[in-house]
This record gives C-alpha cells, sequence and structure tokens, in this order.
C-alpha cells in the first residue's frame, strides 16, 4: 500500500459509493476525472480485490500510452509501489496487488472481442462509436466507468448510457479540483471572456452546442412513393473506422437518405454478404475510388460497384451540392443522425471558421457524397435512365 497520503477530490468519492453498474463522470477540463479514476482503481478497487482483470482503455493504443498509461504508472511511482518486475511492457499490463492491470485501444480488436474483464475503464468516452462501447460492455462483468469532456453537442452517451436505469451520472469542473494553482485557473476562466463555446465546455463542463455544424436536416417517417431512386454510397473502414452504407433516394428538392451499414472490421465477403441482405441486386453503388482493390473484389462479386467521381476540391464541391437539398434521414439511421449532428468545420487557431471540413463523424456523410456527387453533379440527370 501507499506510504504517502492519497490526495483525491469528488471524482474519487463517487466511485467509492457508486451502487451502480455504470459511472459516467462528465466534465470540464482539470477537474481531474482521469487522475482520480485511477487513484480509486489503484488503491480501492485492486487493493480490496484479487485476481481481478481492470481493462483501462481509449480510442487509439498512441493516446492511451501518451496519456492514461502513462499517468497510471506515474501514480505509482509517486506512491513508491512500482515495481519493474510486475509491468509486462511488451503486452501493456501491470500486476498489482494480485489483480491484472491492462491497457488496450479500439485498433487491438483482438483484444477488445477477447477474454472477459471484471473492471472497465473507458479514458475520453466521447471518441468511441457506439458499437465499441457494445463490444466492451458485453465482455464486463462488474464495474464500467467513462469520463470525457463533453465537446459533442449529441452523442449516444448521452442518449444511450446515462439515460441507463443502472447508472450514475456526475458532472464537474476545475473548482472541484482543489489542487490546482492560480495560474491554470486564471487561464480556464480566461475562456469565459474570450471564447463562450469553450467556456462551456471546457469551464463549466456542459455539453457543447456547436456554431460550426456543416448540414441542417430533419428526419422523416419513411421515403415517399414517388421519390426516385438516386444510388447507394459505400464508404469502406476497418479497424477503427466502420464500413458505411447508404441509399440515396430523391423527390424535386428533397434527398432521402438511409443507412444500411456501420460497422469495422468487415472484409469483402462480409460486405457481399450485407449487401444482398440489403437487396441491392444490380444497384448503382457508387464507392470510394480510393480503394480500387476493394471495388475491384466487390464487382467481381457481381456487383455494380463504380469508383466515386472525385476532382480537384470535390469534397467541398459535394457538400455544396448536398446543401442545395432539404435533406431527409429515414428513421433506423441513428449513427447518421449522429454524423449529420457532429460534422463540423474546422476552427483556426484563432477559433474562426475556415471552409474545410473536420475529416471525422463523416462516414456515412461521405458515402452520401459519393453517391450524389457521382450522379446530381450531372447536368442531364433525370433526362436519361441510368444504367
Amino acid at each position: 500500500m501507499a506510504k504517502k497520503k492519497i490526495d483525491t477530490n469528488v471524482i474519487f468519492d463517487h466511485l467509492e459509493s457508486s451502487q451502480k453498474k455504470i459511472v459516467v463522470e462528465q466534465g470540464g477540463t482539470r477537474s481531474g476525472k482521469t487522475y482520480n479514476i485511477l487513484l480509486w482503481i489503484i488503491f480501492s478497487y485492486c487493493n480490496r480485490h484479487n485476481g481481478k482483470v481492470i481493462t483501462i482503455t481509449r480510442k487509439t493504443f498512441p493516446s492511451t500510452r501518451a496519456t492514461v498509461m502513462r499517468d497510471f504508472i506515474d501514480i505509482l511511482k509517486i506512491y513508491e509501489i512500482y515495481n519493474d518486475s510486475n509491468h509486462n511492457k511488451s503486452s501493456s499490463e501491470y500486476k498489482l496487488f494480485g489483480n491484472l492491470v491492462e491497457f488496450i485501444s479500439l485498433d487491438q480488436p483482438q483484444k477488445v472481442r477477447g477474454r472477459k474483464r471484471d473492471l472497465l475503464f473507458i479514458n475520453e468516452a466521447n471518441e468511441l462509436f457506439f458499437e465499441d462501447w457494445q463490444q466492451l460492455v458485453f465482455r464486463t462483468q462488474d464495474k464500467i466507468i467513462l469520463d470525457y469532456n463533453p465537446s459533442d453537442e449529441f452523442h449516444w452517451i448521452y442518449d444511450r448510457v446515462i439515460t441507463r436505469e443502472d447508472t450514475e451520472f456526475y458532472q464537474t469542473t476545475y473548482l472541484d479540483n482543489p489542487f490546482l494553482n492560480e495560474t491554470i485557473i486564471s487561464e480556464i476562466e480566461r475562456l469565459r471572456d474570450t471564447d463562450e463555446q469553450y467556456w462551456q465546455i471546457y469551464g463549466l463542463g456542459e455539453r457543447g452546442a456547436s456554431r460550426s455544424t456543416i448540414f441542417k436536416y430533419q428526419e422523416c417517417l419513411r421515403v415517399p412513393e414517388n421519390a426516385s431512386f438516386v444510388a447507394y454510397g459505400m464508404d469502406y473502414g476497418y479497424s477503427n473506422d466502420p464500413t458505411a452504407v447508404v441509399s440515396v433516394w430523391k423527390d424535386e428538392n428533397n434527398l432521402y437518405i438511409q443507412e444500411h451499414l456501420y460497422r469495422t472490421h468487415m472484409t469483402a465477403s462480409d460486405i457481399s454478404k450485407v449487401l444482398g441482405e440489403i437487396g441491392v441486386n444490380r444497384s448503382l453503388v457508387y464507392a470510394d475510388s480510393a480503394e480500387p482493390r476493394l471495388n475491384d473484389e466487390l464487382r467481381r462479386m457481381g456487383w455494380n460497384i463504380r469508383p466515386s467521381v472525385k476532382g480537384k476540391d470535390s469534397i467541398n464541391a459535394g457538400i455544396d451540392l448536398l446543401k442545395r437539398y432539404t435533406l431527409n434521414l429515414v428513421p433506423v439511421s441513428d449513427n447518421l443522425v449522429r454524423e449529420f449532428r457532429s460534422y463540423k468545420w474546422k476552427e483556426d487557431k484563432s477559433g474562426k471558421l475556415t471552409n474545410q471540413p473536420e475529416d471525422k463523424n463523416n462516414h456515412l456523410i461521405d458515402g452520401l457524397r459519393y453517391a450524389t456527387y457521382s450522379i446530381l453533379s450531372r447536368p442531364n440527370f433525370g433526362k436519361y435512365a441510368i444504367k
């Protein structure tokens, strides 16, 4: 056990008193979320148990190693309980008081979908897709802890985790961390006058309200019977990014968009099976032209795959084209809704919006662009049958 006094804040107390399976720690910057969760794992959970498996994870392994793993090892050294013989650096595991603490990431699918664990800590949980969450939850037996800065206006955590009856939700700010020096406090409070949005998120720990969202949209019950089919759009992914498929229909100035696939670790044969289940048949599918091998493999399997039309500044041109229409999202398109809510323009260092979109939250949207720009940018669209 530690030879020094352990300095904790209210986040440690939340975990100590919690009786629920899931604990959500939402907070602003420097509230001490991650550090106190690690203190609780080390000095409370691991100290009380033996033979448990504790998984600590984040979206990618470089970010896991540079943040939460480094903090964990630093805490062990600060409190003089680090033992190099207990640290398996090649597998990123540490044996602590008879328990196994492992560090994994979502770009290590063999570990995510592998053995069961007793305790799960997801650091910066808003980086994950809902499917990532499901895979981790299915294999966790005891307790789950999430932390994050609420930089997303909309997120599956808000809708599908916080609302669960077995979840406890806490919100903290820098004011809950008594160990901050005045210089850091002053910098955080400066946001109140310099950047209202950042102050909302990182100062107050409140959900972000984005001024930079690219698309407006509305949800609809179904695709109208008189709407004309445009095409399917498909964006490829594998480990971290999903393979995503949408269908697009047009009725005058309305586009109707439906999500069909949003899944990681899809091979060409997996994709082919899903296309059959969707009922694509010989319909046009526009897919990422940067993946000619996958396009060729699927074409040989009998699918009418065509590479997306690309050119100079095709991303912005595709966005501009979509903005000419009223965008209607068909129900049972949860990931599509999430992407539309989260797809934003980049900001420069001064906080001003640029005309370049962020390259995230865009897998279904990229598929949508492939289908619409490849077809609707043609001046004679609608005059002749598409073959």
